[in-house]
């Protein structure tokens, strides 16, 4: 009988992981995305070699008006993780400087495991406030873009 129950409970905690593994279909990869209220078009741009699982790295965020102008003096703020397993990014990556017009530089991310993450931002300049998600698969080693 305890056999029978250890075995169940085996089975149930292997479907529930894998359930929590697999990336939703139809996912949004794109790396250009119009914020929520469509106040900016936003491009994330990750490193030229696709860090590994538990790697620091560098991001770059490009900011544009709707007709493609660049934003600069913007304060971005970063959040994301994984939504299927409930918890947020590893580190506390920040913004922390324009590098050339509308260009940011996103420095302190690292992903701690394979599967789906969300990269959120909160972009605030004096034409107001707006948001937009990025999705990325971290597949093995390398994420997927």
């Amino acid at each position: 009988m305890i056999r029978a129950i250890a075995y169940s409970l085996v089975l149930f905690l292997a479907a529930s992981l894998s359930a929590c593994s697999t990336v939703p279909p139809a996912l949004d990869l794109s790396l250009t995305q119009s914020s929520v209220d469509k106040k900016f078009v936003v491009e994330l741009q990750p490193p030229a070699t696709t860090p590994a699982i538990n790697q620091m790295h560098s991001w770059r965020v490009r900011l544009a008006s709707p007709n493609g102008q660049p934003i600069t003096h913007a304060h971005i703020e970063v959040d994301g993780g994984m939504p299927q397993h409930g918890h947020g990014l590893p580190t506390h990556p920040q913004v922390t400087r324009e590098v050339a017009e509308g260009v940011y530089l996103l420095e302190g991310m690292k992903f701690s495991m394979t599967g789906w993450w969300e990269i959120r931002l909160t972009i605030q300049t004096p034409e107001g406030i707006d948001k937009v998600t990025f999705n990325t698969v971290v597949n093995n080693t390398v994420a997927v873009r």
